[in-house]
């Protein structure tokens, strides 16, 4: 799989190979880097043969792949010879139409659109969106704040903000990982590691799921995972609280919960007792579709296999950024777990180890001060967490008059982040737009200026650090050559920004030496890590113990949280009803993965979309009973329609989905002419969803809309 991905575009590695048939064979060199199909950042090793990638082989001490890398590892390499690569500047002129330019040109023009921005409106009028890569983060960060902005956002809002903040106010980290491979019993809420992200996580759970630990897995859909599960609950979109709450309900009402751990580790846990008691499984099989008795056994089977329990963290589905409730759905994950004692302990829920650069002395690479104000949109959505911002918020503020100038680095937000016409309509209003890709994306053409990346494999990054049972450094190195010249690394593009705005003196180094002064920090070199590509840490490793202490303000959890009482919400978790909820003839449109997509990042890829094509991979799937009923049969052609967008496509008809909800995969529908292999297949999810934002948490609510489907032509 590897050879063929890697040989798609320009030339078929299979064609390449017969053209040097009569030739000596060569022999492939070695190279460690790290795949960027998603965020996971995987390591591999490229054996590369005359500049052509011929195998990728995941690493094996690497914690996310543990060896083996994910059908989209693989097929994301062949970006470097897509027929749709960005390879000039480009500018849109007059007529809106793209014409190519020089860097010097591009450098030029928007370093003083930059210049006179900060002179007119000052830093808080500049923002930057970018998705998370190593020199990525580290130099948009920097050129920022060598501008004065803290305004510097992610995916979150699309991805994990709400669930980070949740979890913030409930324990004071964003994060934990339910300890899969020793627990007696696992629930995972609307995750499912099948369909992503990281292939460690899947054998995890498949070596669990074969010696007997039982799996539960909550979702409107039968996911992948499922096939690793002894049992699906197919819960109603949008009531995952309710369950959580009625199984707290359970456990309290019966006095079987950890009363030492709640008693000396935790505070306000009256204040969410009494409120529990109006949460009976009765009072939540009527809101969640899930029988009474389903909930009391699944809660008295998590006591009885506690601590080696947990309910896992979840991500963007019921948690991560989909419903009003996603924030407070999150924080209670967290208290219920809290009931089961579980916290620190082997087979329950723990936090990974981690490890980082030290200070570099050397002066080049000190920060530029910290800006005076704070990131915008953290007044309006208090809750927020993670360092990521409001990232919809902060382009809503440029449609209003307060931002004027934009940069995008590897992020389609107008594509992927919340409703896209809507996203765009604000970006017209920008004095400056620029993004930063590999490909011509919905965002790319809603800016001004377009500058061509290199893609991840013909650059080097700044070392990744990556935490886990045992903690590891990895590298992104330079795999081949640039295939198209005018393309430019991350680093360097950065660097000669800063210049043309005014603050070149913060970036008076390479990417190899900044790379090699963090690894000194630690005792390694560049070069050391360039053998290896992947170095452990075992003195660092996780050592299992009761966790006791939190990083919230009373160091405990907190079962009440002040500051989510400021935001408008109760004190503890309570019920909080979604922000809409289907009538007759309406479902509630969902999204997710699917095991060889990640969102948009991987739809334009030929031997990916191959797959999607030759399946029928782009289809929504229908409850068989509710479809029977509308005399829709599997494959046909069907009108889906909300508030905000009308689009045909066909339908998979299953037993697989919950009979009031609708599954949209969330790639499709890309409507760039440019992106070759996938425009005009299938629908995007985002073009149903409104324009909207969770209150206090700040996630989009993707999956707040519900829709209507009708037979076409019936």
């Amino acid at each position: 799989m590897g050879a063929v991905a890697a040989g798609a575009g320009f030339l078929g590695f299979s064609a390449w190979d017969q053209a040097r048939a009569e030739e000596p064979a060569a022999q492939p060199k070695t190279v460690h880097s790290l795949c960027n199909s998603c965020s996971s950042k995987c390591g591999f090793t490229a054996y590369v043969t005359d500049g052509r990638i011929g195998t990728m082989v995941g690493d094996a001490d690497h914690p996310y792949c543990d060896g083996t890398m994910c059908v989209r590892g693989y097929g994301y390499a062949s970006i470097a010879y897509s027929q749709d690569r960005l390879t000039n500047p480009l500018k849109k002129n007059e007529a809106g139409e793209f014409e190519a330019i020089s860097w010097d040109t591009a450098y030029a023009e928007i370093g003083e659109k930059v210049k006179s921005i900060l002179a007119s409106d000052g830093p808080q009028a500049l923002v930057m969106i970018q998705d998370p890569r190593p020199s990525g983060s580290f130099y948009t960060k920097r050129f920022m704040r060598a501008l004065g902005s803290a305004n510097v956002y992610t995916h979150g809002v699309s991805c994990n903000m709400s669930k980070n903040s949740g979890m913030m106010q409930a324990i004071g980290a964003a994060d934990f990982t339910s300890d899969v491979a020793n627990a007696k019993m696992v629930m995972f809420i609307g995750r499912s590691y099948a369909d992503g992200i990281r292939p460690a996580s899947l054998h995890v759970l498949q070596a669990a799921y074969e010696r007997g630990a039982r799996i539960v897995i909550v979702d409107p859909r039968y996911s992948a995972s499922c096939l690793y599960a002894d049992e699906w609950v197919p819960i109603k979109p949008a009531t995952d609280l309710a369950l959580i709450l009625a199984m707290a309900h359970v456990l309290v009402e019966q006095d079987t919960y950890d009363h030492d751990y709640v008693e000396n580790y935790t505070v306000g846990f009256d204040d969410w007792a009494q409120r529990l008691a109006s949460c009976t499984p009765e009072w939540a099989a009527e809101i969640t579709g899930i029988p009474a008795e389903t909930i009391t056994r699944l809660a008295n089977e998590m006591w009885e296999a506690a601590p080696q329990a947990s309910i896992e963290q979840g991500w963007r589905a019921a948690t991560g950024c989909s419903h009003r409730n996603s924030g407070e759905t999150a924080r209670t994950i967290c208290l219920f777990n809290t009931l089961l004692g579980c916290w620190g302990l082997e087979g329950g829920a723990y936090f990974p180890a981690s490890m980082s650069a030290g200070k570099i002395e050397d002066p080049r690479f000190a920060a530029p001060e910290a800006p005076k104000e704070k990131i915008l949109g953290q007044a309006e959505f208090p809750l927020s967490a993670g360092g990521m911002g409001v990232s919809t918020f902060a382009i809503q503020q440029v449609g209003e008059g307060n931002v004027k100038g934009v940069f995008f680095y590897q992020s389609n937000c107008i594509g992927g982040y919340s409703n896209p016409a809507t996203l765009a309509k604000f970006m017209e209003a920008a004095e400056l737009s620029v993004a930063i890709d590999v490909q011509m994306t919905e965002t790319c053409l809603a800016c001004q200026y377009v500058l061509p990346d290199t893609c991840y494999l013909e650059r080097l990054e700044v070392p990744e650090f990556v935490g886990g049972k045992v903690p590891v450094v990895s590298l992104r190195d330079r795999v081949i050559e640039k295939v198209h010249p005018e393309t430019r690394p991350v680093d360097e593009i950065f660097c000669q920004l800063a210049e043309a705005c005014g603050v070149g003196e913060y970036f008076q180094f390479t990417v190899d030496e900044l790379a090699d002064a963090q690894l000194k920090t630690i005792g390694l070199s560049l070069d050391e890590l360039r053998q290896k590509g992947t170095i452990t840490f075992p003195e660092k490793a996780l050592s299992y113990g009761l966790k006791t202490k939190w990083k919230t303000p009373s160091e405990k959890v907190q079962f009440t949280s002040e500051a989510c009482e400021k935001a408008g919400f109760t004190a503890s978790p309570s019920w909080l009803e979604p922000l809409v909820m289907p009538a007759e003839g309406q479902f509630r449109l969902i999204g997710g993965k699917q095991c060889i997509h990640t969102h948009t990042q991987t739809v334009n890829i030929e031997p990916l979309m191959a797959i999607t094509k030759k399946y029928g991979l782009e289809r929504i799937w229908m409850n068989a009973q509710v479809a029977a009923e509308m005399g829709i049969a599997d494959g046909d052609e069907v009108e889906l329609s909300s508030e905000e967008f009308t689009g045909t496509t066909r339908v998979k008809v299953t037993e697989r989905i919950e009979p009031t909800s609708i599954y949209l995969p969330s790639h499709y529908g890309r409507k760039i002419p440019e992106q070759r292999t996938s425009y005009g297949v299938g629908l995007s999810q985002m073009d149903f969803v409104p324009f909207h934002i969770e209150p206090g948490y700040g996630g989009t609510m993707s999956q707040e809309v519900v829709v209507t489907v009708r037979k076409v032509g019936a």
